[in-house]
């Protein structure tokens, strides 16, 4: 099986408010497992690029946004065990940074429009269904391989938690964790924290996955502060605050928003005194490029 075989660590953050609420932080740094193919991004295509090469496949086609994550880490993904890559983009045709690390992977960027973009399947189907040797990966991973990979991050745990918080898009690395801690008889709660509005629709998304339906399953919803990649002063405040403090790097789309939403549960009590928790850093640090000029 193709991995990197990198179990990432468990670090302690260590911030006053913490000790004084009676209260341990660990991150689990997914962001060191590579640094573009980073985080959760690997852990949802393991599977995926696996069963390409079972099944002799020459090219990944998925999709994303003009600053997408997941696009850049297919991208990489597939120089890394010989894939070509196609990106359909969502909107008009831009050009930016991530973009163009994508296509010094070799990614062939495709750009559509908003109305073609939302059915995905039909693209592809329209430009690759008659070819055998092409395997669709759905926007930002979302699968039950993806969310099989995901679960991993509960099996290499080394200490028991109380509660694993995790940022949240599609639901695929939640649903992971659900079925993570179900498969290792932990008593740990789950909490997502949805980086977009609205997000009630993710508890139905995760049932979908099929995976440890029964587990509880906490979202935070109202830590999205305006919407998908929408920030505020106040974030960017706290996420340059946070990787000044701890020399761990977060980014405002989903890690800042994870860890602005748990100091916040640590701040007003909404964590019991001794408990230990453990925050997921899902990586995707290119993200800041996006918005580096409201540092």
């Amino acid at each position: 099986m193709l991995a990197f075989e990198f179990h990432s660590p468990e670090q302690e953050i260590i911030f006053p408010l913490y000790k004084q609420k009676g209260i341990r932080v660990f991150v689990k740094r997914d962001d060191l497992i590579h640094p573009y193919i980073s985080g959760n991004k690997w852990r949802k295509l393991k599977y995926p690029v696996n069963q390409a090469k079972k099944q002799n496949k020459q090219r990944l086609i998925t999709f994303g946004g003009a600053w997408s994550n997941h696009l850049l880490a297919t991208a990489a993904a597939g120089a890394t065990f010989g894939f070509k890559t196609v990106g359909f983009v969502r909107g008009e045709q831009v050009e930016n940074t991530v973009l163009k690390l994508c296509q010094l992977f070799g990614m062939e960027l495709r750009f559509v429009s908003r109305e073609a973009y939302k059915n995905k399947l039909l693209l592809f189907e329209e430009n690759y269904g008659l070819d055998s040797l092409a395997l669709y990966i759905a926007e930002g991973g979302y699968s039950r391989q993806g969310a099989l990979g995901c679960s991993a991050i509960i099996h290499e745990l080394t200490r028991s938690y109380d509660r694993i918080y995790c940022a949240c898009g599609t639901g695929t690395t939640l649903a992971g964790l659900q079925n993570g801690v179900k498969e290792c008889k932990l008593e740990s709660t789950i909490i997502g924290v949805p980086v977009l509005k609205g997000a009630n629709f993710l508890h139905d998304e995760i049932k979908k996955l099929n995976v440890a339906e029964n587990n509880e399953l906490t979202l935070l919803l109202d830590y999205h502060f305006g919407g998908y990649a929408k920030t505020t002063p106040e974030l960017i405040s706290f996420v340059k605050n946070f990787t000044q403090k701890t020399g761990i790097m977060i980014e405002p789309t989903y890690t800042g928003k994870l860890f602005y939403a748990l100091h916040d549960q640590i701040e007003s009590d909404k964590i019991a005194p001794g408990s230990t928790i453990l925050a997921l850093h899902t990586g995707g640090l290119t993200g800041i490029l996006g918005v580096l000029d409201k540092f």
